[in-house]
């Protein structure tokens, strides 16, 4: 049995692939797999797929986003877009918040 990931990255954050081909490209994120720990980024990791007609799909080539690991993408600074870590910050009102680690700023 795998062992799932702690995924400090949530489904509709914007993040920057940060090593491999498609390095510097930024996304959304749309789709986390916690328990293989990777992501699916709008826009990266792109690959066709070769469709045989259905009933319900006329068939073709499709543009299919494949998964990346977590550990090559990271979050983008709500304030200067770069590559940032995530820290975690309890609030005076008791409130837990992830954190830019670059800036400081709040990230939701």
């Amino acid at each position: 049995m795998k062992k799932t990931v702690k995924m400090k990255i949530k489904k509709g954050d914007k993040v920057v692939v940060i090593s491999g081909s498609q390095k510097g490209v930024t996304g959304e994120v749309t789709r986390v797999i916690p328990a293989s720990g990777r992501v699916v980024v709008q826009g990266v990791n792109v690959a066709k797929r070769h469709r045989k007609p259905s009933q319900v799909s006329a068939g073709g080539i499709e543009k299919v986003e494949l998964p990346i690991h977590i550990s090559n993408v990271a979050l983008s600074d709500p304030k200067s877009g770069k590559p940032s870590r995530i820290g975690y910050k309890a609030l005076k009102d008791g409130k837990k918040v992830r954190i830019s680690r670059k800036s400081g700023e709040t990230v939701e």
